[in-house]
């Protein structure tokens, strides 16, 4: 993985894990790249990156498609809900500081919010469009 995206992980997770609306509605600071075994819900996990060659000139420019997952198994629909707005609101047009790297902007793209097959687990997938570019 890309250095500008490993840095901007790392600043989306820190921004998660400090942001109080978040921590509220997950009942903590549940954030996780990969969950623990025994898993508590509701949590949140840092999914999957599609980096895009953005350059315009030789500076390296770097688009991120980023994946959250919110997982619940209470309330149906309504915490799922209320767990990706309070992503929406931490992580829409932050201003974040990824090491090394300048972030453009991070805007807010989709997001889905499905029940799962074993019936009472909830997964809310949100998706959010990054732009990097390598301090000078």
């Amino acid at each position: 993985m890309p250095a500008a995206t490993v840095a901007l992980r790392a600043a989306i997770h820190d921004a998660l894990i400090a942001d109080t609306a978040l921590a509220a509605a997950l009942g903590g600071p549940r954030v996780y790249d990969a969950p623990p075994r025994e898993v508590a819900f509701p949590y949140v996990t840092l999914g999957d990156v599609r980096l895009t060659d953005a350059s315009a000139d030789d500076a390296p420019v770097h688009e991120h498609q980023l994946t959250l997952h919110a997982w619940s198994r209470q309330g149906g629909h309504r915490e799922a809900h209320v767990i990706a707005g309070a992503l929406l609101a931490a992580l829409d047009d932050a201003p974040l500081t990824p090491d090394g790297h300048r972030l453009v902007n991070l805007r807010f793209a989709i997001a889905d919010i499905r029940r799962e097959a074993d019936g009472r687990t909830y997964h809310a997938v949100v998706r959010f469009r990054a732009v990097t570019e390598p301090n000078d």
